[in-house]
């Protein structure tokens, strides 16, 4: 199936490319630029419809993409948490959006979801390198406006990536830094041949040693894409992927470790008999790779109507590998063994535990634009297929295990079906509405083996209206007032699954706001109120590979508000700061203590601070030299949902140096970009994640139950450094 869909993909562009040859030229112009916003338009909001979101361009990432994970690089928008498994934002990276975690945060490439099927999740360590091909992104804050895939829960993501050139360029980027860091970087494009054709493409190699030890990455990605266009078409052929191979860093460590070896790395720990460390394993590694292939159409039929098409093929496949102390033999599937008179239950062994998987997409939407309505009508369908199983690389006691020992296996399939659509309508000189309708079928199975001796066994389904509406009010030309309602509905994943009977979750999101400009300054302020019915909040704990826990915890609710501004303070001084003010409460909530079920009352829903401020003071001396300080401050917060002490993650006051300087056109070269990053500047010891986990004591004392708590944190880096050059040719 995958090679028929690949080859479909191919004959349809060809088809497509051969149907518009006769018709007339069009040079590279900002009507391109049309065209392709025209696949993500459907998704994206605007200043005409009443949803907070935040815009980032390829020019504002360019000065400190040297190789650290997208999340990290959009760490300073409002209301944004970022944090790094490695310790400085290369390997596997998380984001959170107003406390919620990167499972509720929708992704789409394109238009494409890339959040994973069953996980929900999104993992950057897939995509090295991606923001060297991202156009444009668009942060929207709460429900926002309907779009592919899970429904947002904190934000959605919304990504296109790079358009057409006009004319051929190479592009060569190296970079080093902290920690054996180097990045290398080849961009290319023909440019727009015969004035419809145009050809470009990445390759990258970034390769790191973390800050946590042995937290390396060797990371590879590549970006091709042909498009053709004329007057009124864009098509586009893209295909882009990327291969990770990253030593385990996400077990955290324990408060006294954090004190005395805060660096250190629990994961490949090997011990003898008697239970002394004798080293560690040195192929401990997620080793992945992920391939994308994308073909869209966009296309014109008037000033009034255009429509796009898309289609997605994803392959994922990969595993991770790990050195098991005194392993169950059971949980392996393997009978014990007796050796001179002993039975052996447990060994020391070595697993894999593969994932390898398809995702299907075909997405299409079409516009209509008149001075007072705009209409876009959309859907989507998508089929996923994920095969799950583990084999077994070495034991020292191997039983009755034949070579690459099956110990389990189970599949999940995954197919969703959903529509929209989208009016703002313009009533009068001050007023437009607002109205958005979806609706998501999906249908969730697995079944099969599960690590250990357990089974999964899943087969559900869920049909979801969300509707959305709301008005802005135009007060001046350049002041608009805005009021709106979504109401948001999601499926619970598939780690909900394994850990209970999970309900799905319901939101009602009300959003309200101001949005002005006056002469140098544009700002924004907007009021949330986030009414979750079931939500799946995170309990703090985590799995064995690091995944986070969930729970149904009834209700809860997000209430604050958000304040942005881009301020020009002179000709030569830019300064954009934001602030999140927020409380974020589970609403009685109980919780099981000493045995005893207590009444908490109210209390912090975990990974959730109260104030998040962000700041980007510019300084442009010249139209060559530029000196940026990026200021994030992240107040405490809870990593559990019983307000427990042990639970606080301290607060945090982190400051980055961002230099960069253009060298005008050489004989050899069209130019020359160097970006120098100092991260931490004031070398801040500081962690932005952790976990925290409870376990009653049954057998200190027979007829007493007692609650234990326990925690642990990523530590992330101090003072570091990335430098970087890019040379145009």
């Amino acid at each position: 199936m995958k090679t028929t869909f690949i080859s479909c993909l191919c004959v349809l562009g060809l088809w497509s490319l051969r149907a518009q040859e006769k018709q007339a030229k069009d040079s590279l112009n900002a009507s391109l630029i049309s065209l392709e916003e025209v696949s993500v338009a459907g998704l994206r909001a605007n200043e005409k419809q009443p949803v907070p979101f935040s815009e980032v361009t390829k020019e504002d990432l360019k000065s400190r993409n040297l190789g650290q994970d997208l999340p990290i690089l959009l760490n300073f928008l409002p209301s944004v948490v970022t944090t790094s498994d490695a310790g400085a934002g290369i390997g596997y990276t998380g984001i959170r959006v107003r406390g919620s975690d990167a499972t509720r945060v929708n992704v789409t490439i394109n238009g494409i979801p890339y959040n994973d099927a069953e996980s929900q999740g999104t993992f950057w360590v897939n995509l090295p390198d991606f923001a060297s091909s991202v156009e444009s992104i668009q942060l929207q804050r709460g429900v926002g406006t309907s779009t592919n895939g899970s429904s947002a829960f904190g934000a959605s993501l919304n990504i296109l990536t790079d358009a057409g050139a006009p004319t051929a360029y190479a592009e060569i980027t190296n970079a080093v830094g902290s920690f054996g860091t180097l990045r290398n970087t080849l961009k290319f494009s023909t440019g727009l041949l015969n004035d419809q054709v145009e050809f470009s493409g990445r390759l990258a190699k970034i390769s790191s040693e973390g800050y946590i030890d042995r937290a390396s990455s060797d990371l590879k990605s590549y970006f091709l894409q042909g498009l053709y266009k004329d007057k009124n078409t864009l098509i586009k052929a893209l295909a882009f992927g990327g291969y990770e191979v990253t030593y385990q860093s996400w077990f955290g460590v324990d408060p006294f470790t954090l004190e005395n070896n805060r660096t250190y790395n629990f994961a490949g720990e090997i011990y003898n008999d008697n239970g002394d460390l004798t080293g560690y394993y040195n192929n401990q590694v997620d080793n992945y790779r992920q391939d994308h292939y994308q073909l869209h159409w966009n296309q014109a039929f008037s000033n009034n109507w255009s429509t796009s098409v898309g289609l997605n093929y994803t392959y994922g496949r990969g595993y991770y590998e790990e050195y098991n102390n005194d392993d169950n033999l059971a949980s392996l599937r393997l009978d014990e063994v007796v050796l001179g008179g002993v039975t052996q239950s447990t060994t020391d062994d070595i697993t894999r535990k593969w994932l390898d998987n398809d995702f299907y997409v075909l997405t299409a939407n079409a516009q209509y634009n008149v001075a007072e309505t705009n209409l876009v009508l959309g859907g989507m369908y998508s089929t996923y297929d994920g095969d799950h199983f583990g084999n077994l690389i070495w034991a020292r006691f191997a039983s009755n295990a034949q070579p690459n020992h099956e110990f389990y296996r189970n599949k999940g399939e995954k197919k969703e079906v959903s529509f929209f659509g989208k009016l703002t309508q313009k009533i009068n000189d001050q007023w437009s509405g607002y109205v958005d309708l979806q609706f998501r079928n999906i249908n969730y199975t697995a079944a099969g083996t599960v690590n250990g001796l357990g089974t999964i066994d899943i087969d559900d389904s869920f049909n979801f209206f969300n509707p959305k509406f709301g008005f802005n009010y135009a007060a001046s030309e350049n002041a608009q007032w805005y009021i709106s309602y979504a109401k948001a509905q999601r499926e619970p994943n598939r780690t909900d699954y394994e850990n209970g009977n999970p309900r799905p979750e319901v939101l009602n999101d009300f959003e309200a706001g101001l949005r002005k400009k006056s002469g140098r300054a544009q700002w924004s302020a907007n009021l949330f109120y986030m009414r979750y019915k079931d939500q799946l909040v995170l309990t703090g704990g985590i799995d064995d590979v690091g995944a986070p826990i969930r729970e149904n915890v009834g209700d809860s609710y997000r209430l604050g508000i958000e304040l942005d501004a881009k301020i020009a303070l002179n000709d030569q001084w830019l300064w954009q700061p934001n602030l999140t003010l927020s409380q974020n409460k589970n609403k009685e909530f109980n919780f099981q203590r000493d045995g005893q079920l207590i009444n908490l009352g109210d209390t912090n829903i975990s990974y959730s601070p109260n104030v998040v401020a962000g700041s980007n003071l510019v300084f442009v001396p010249s139209t060559q030299f530029q000196i940026g300080l990026l200021s994030k401050y992240v107040g405490e917060q809870y990593m559990g949902n019983i307000d427990a002490d042990l639970s606080k993650l301290s607060a945090y006051f982190i400051n980055d140096l961002n230099l960069s300087y253009a060298v005008g056109p050489t004989t050899w070269a069209k130019g020359i970009d160097l970006s120098l990053l100092v991260n931490n500047i004031f070398n801040v010891q500081f962690e932005s994640n952790g976990y925290f986990y409870t376990y009653d004591d049954t057998w200190s004392s027979p007829s007493q139950v007692t609650t234990i708590e326990g925690v642990g944190y990523y530590p992330q880096a101090g003072r570091n450094f990335l430098i970087g050059a890019t040379i145009k040719l």
